[in-house]
């Protein structure tokens, strides 16, 4: 079993086979939201902690931070976005920039193990991002393209992917400390996209063991109805084995689709996570078997095939 451990200065959250999906909110990132954007330009950082506050209370288990303001001073805006997150929610974070600089000051920034989000397989780029993985004690998001692009082969995106699980190692970064990203496209554009990531994310346990996040909301861009299609695919991809996901907490669909696939999967022990979000108090069943687990919710138990009734119990 692979686990991947990040803390702040008082909680860990662990990524981990056969574990409960961990749930990385994403709305601290001024990428296409202007008005955020615009005010952490200007030093106003109070939507930035309404945010954080929001995604936690929504469900999220740790957070992504992202200050990629163009024009702006991001090493300095990606550090203060840092401490003020870790003094309103002790949830661990994802430190999240393309600019070393940037990560560098978002992690001296930071109190405890962070994930940091990300590094890429072109050498360049790993030879000044896993320096600092390795200096920080970090685990680090490794982004299954490299120089080349982003392949449309899942089998090239798998060997990027085993390239910078390598180098990690070579760093002295374990590979349980390696979370990879293998790279969702948007399923309007590819109609393989989601096959894809399956296939990849169960190669990516069984032959390297590593841990698996994606940009969930990828999948669906340009598509009507976005949550469901963002819901679904997540559910399915907990199925094949996806242990985390940078996503949005807020949308009810995604949230739930998340947590009936842990149910799925038996990621969720006893079902405990759902029958506390889910279950009315005042309904019957609230005492002992939940409704769901006593019978159908339609006043009858479940049925074996051909008619005979189910035992429960």
């Amino acid at each position: 079993m692979t686990d991947t451990v990040i803390s702040s200065a008082t909680r860990e959250v662990v990524i981990g086979f056969e574990r409960p999906f961990v749930m990385i909110g994403e709305r601290i990132n001024p990428t296409g939201r202007k008005m955020l954007a615009e005010e952490m330009r200007s030093g106003d950082f109070s939507r930035v902690e309404a945010d954080a506050l929001a995604q936690v209370a929504a469900g999220a288990h740790m957070l992504d931070v992202n200050a990629g303001v163009p024009l702006a001073d991001e090493p300095a805006l990606l550090a203060t976005a840092v401490k003020l997150v870790q003094s309103v929610t002790d949830v661990p974070l994802s430190i999240d920039s393309s600019v070393i600089e940037a990560l560098e000051a978002g992690v001296d920034a930071y109190v405890g193990k962070p994930l940091i989000n990300s590094v890429t397989g072109e050498p360049e780029v790993m030879e000044r991002v896993l320096p600092l993985v390795a200096r920080a004690g970090a685990a680090v998001v490794a982004i299954s393209n490299d120089e080349t692009g982003i392949s449309e082969d899942p089998d090239v995106r798998f060997e990027v992917a085993r390239r910078i699980v390598n180098a990690a190692a070579d760093f002295g970064i374990p590979s349980h400390d390696v979370v990879v990203d293998p790279l969702v496209m948007p399923i309007g554009a590819m109609k393989t996209a989601g096959r894809q990531v399956f296939q990849l994310v169960r190669r990516l346990r069984d032959e390297l063991g590593v841990n698996t996040t994606c940009g969930a909301s990828n999948v669906s861009f340009g598509l009507p109805n976005r949550n469901s299609i963002t819901g679904t695919f997540l559910s399915m991809a907990i199925g094949a084995g996806l242990t985390s996901a940078i996503m949005n907490p807020l949308h009810a669909e995604v949230k739930t689709a998340v947590m009936a696939g842990d149910v799925l999967a038996g990621n969720d022990e006893n079902c405990a996570a759902w029958i506390s979000e889910h279950r009315d108090r005042g309904a019957p069943g609230a005492v002992g078997l939940p409704a769901a687990a006593a019978g159908t919710g339609t006043g009858e138990r479940p049925r074996r095939r051909g008619g005979r009734r189910a035992r429960v119990g």
